[in-house]
């Protein structure tokens, strides 16, 4: 497949990265040749120096020919602009990254279509869902869900004292044989395991579980770790993702937050406090100790830092962590921060480039993919794939299947019922199968599907 990536920055790059090792034919188009020469010299695609707006540069880089036009510059305007031009030039799928949340409202007088835009990639919206959903789960500090919400899989670390340390998979298999479940990676000191049976879990490992939506808090109470209700929530930084952050939970008829945020920006939080009259707005420093003190920090049931600043970001969780707050997140952009955070005390990070790279990557695998999500803090993804007539998965139970080293099969929607997957599980026809696998296997996995 011929791709076209509009913007070297972190995610371009990403995207480089990943698309170059699954063999695609992958161009860069930049305007910054330092941002190139990381590219050119660390990954196998061609660069292109020139500006993302100009009709010249494009067709320089190929986007005539082009299956897929990715433009992912750090400028709303110049992905608009460029992907405009990409469709006219002859794109097959043009994909952008926008920042605004304006074009994705109903009654918004202009949609991504009338821009030449078959996807519009909003990471700060997907982050923000990201830490919503995590503070419904207490304990985790991974939440994702599969197969329309049915299934979730939650990352979980197992403290010293949890009763899990020591056992395999197996015997944790069958002492709780009521629940069905699988444990489907494990991170292990900065190593990622696709685990079998006889894997012992260790103190502080990252375990991440497949299991009905209904099952997790028991999948939760059995790592030793409870789920606790969380309704007085501080947020850090009132712009893009804590506002969105704060407009989900005043919204969520389903329970009565109580919400504190604080913005630095005295516009900015005017504006939240005429919007969001079920939250209180406060102006001044999210990083300031003094400040987060007087306000009540350590009455707070959870803490989410979401300013430009991701080291106030982690210093100012770690001290919310120090005054017993029971739940943190981070906002990080820095990749090498993730696996990082657990080890220093923090219970979440949310990466909004990953949160991207995840949605953009569904629309760019080979096979019937209907999401990828990579796991952060480990090297694996989540893929959620369609069989169809001719896979080569179908009519086989899954211990019959040749899968590749380091992927599993974790569970099946079928007909609208969710299976955890077993070794006689049985694939057909359209059925929505969630795949775990390393980056070097989903390739293969995928051309099973096809």
């Amino acid at each position: 497949m011929k791709i076209v990536i509009i913007g070297a920055g972190e995610i371009g790059y990403d995207l480089a990265s990943v698309l170059s090792k699954e063999k695609h034919d992958v161009t860069v188009l930049d305007r910054e040749r330092e941002c190139l020469s990381k590219a050119a010299d660390t990954l196998d695609v061609l660069t292109i120096e020139g500006n993302a707006t100009s009709a010249k540069d494009l067709v320089k880089a190929g986007v005539e020919e082009a299956d897929i036009s990715i433009s992912v510059t750090s400028v709303d305007e110049v992905n608009i602009i460029s992907s405009m031009m990409s469709k006219r030039l002859g794109s097959k799928m043009v994909i952008a990254r926008v920042r605004s949340d304006e074009f994705s409202h109903s009654n918004a007088p202009l949609s991504p279509a009338d821009l030449g835009i078959d996807v519009m990639i909003h990471p700060e919206l997907s982050a923000a869902k990201e830490i919503t959903h995590l503070l419904k789960r207490s304990a985790a500090s991974d939440v994702i869900n599969l197969a329309e919400n049915r299934m979730q899989l939650i990352g979980i670390r197992l403290e010293r004292n949890s009763p899990l340390i020591g056992k395999s998979l197996i015997d944790y298999a069958k002492e709780y044989i009521d629940i069905t479940f699988r444990v489907v990676a494990i991170g292990r000191r900065g190593l990622t395991l696709i685990p079998k049976g006889p894997v012992k879990m260790q103190a502080f490992d990252q375990i991440f579980v497949l299991a009905k939506t209904d099952d997790i808090p028991r999948i939760v109470e059995t790592t030793g770790k409870k789920e606790t209700e969380l309704n007085r929530i501080m947020i850090a930084g009132g712009s893009a993702i804590g506002a969105m952050i704060a407009r989900q939970l005043c919204t969520d008829e389903s329970k009565n937050w109580s919400i504190k945020l604080i913005e630095p920006e005295y516009d900015v939080a005017e504006e939240l406090a005429i919007e969001l009259r079920n939250a209180m707005i406060l102006h001044g420093n999210p990083t300031d100790p003094d400040l987060l003190a007087t306000e009540g920090i350590s009455d707070m049931d959870a803490f989410i830092a979401v300013t430009d600043d991701e080291e106030s970001n982690i210093i100012s969780c770690l001290m919310a962590k120090h005054l017993d707050v029971k739940k943190t997140v981070a906002l990080v952009s820095k990749p090498d921060f993730i696996p990082l955070s657990q080890t220093i005390g923090l219970d979440a990070v949310i990466n909004k480039k990953v949160a991207a790279s995840n949605e953009i990557h569904r629309f760019v695998r080979k096979g019937r993919v209907i999401s990828v999500t990579e796991l952060r803090g480990i090297k694996a993804e989540v893929i959620e794939l369609q069989a169809t007539q001719k896979s080569k998965v179908v009519g086989k139970a899954i211990k019959k299947l040749r899968l590749p080293d380091g992927c599993v099969i974790g569970g099946v929607l079928c007909d609208g019922a969710v299976e955890i997957a077993t070794g006689e599980t049985e694939i057909k026809p359209n059925d929505r199968v969630m795949v775990f696998c390393l980056p070097e296997a989903v390739d293969k996995v995928t051309q099973l599907f096809q």
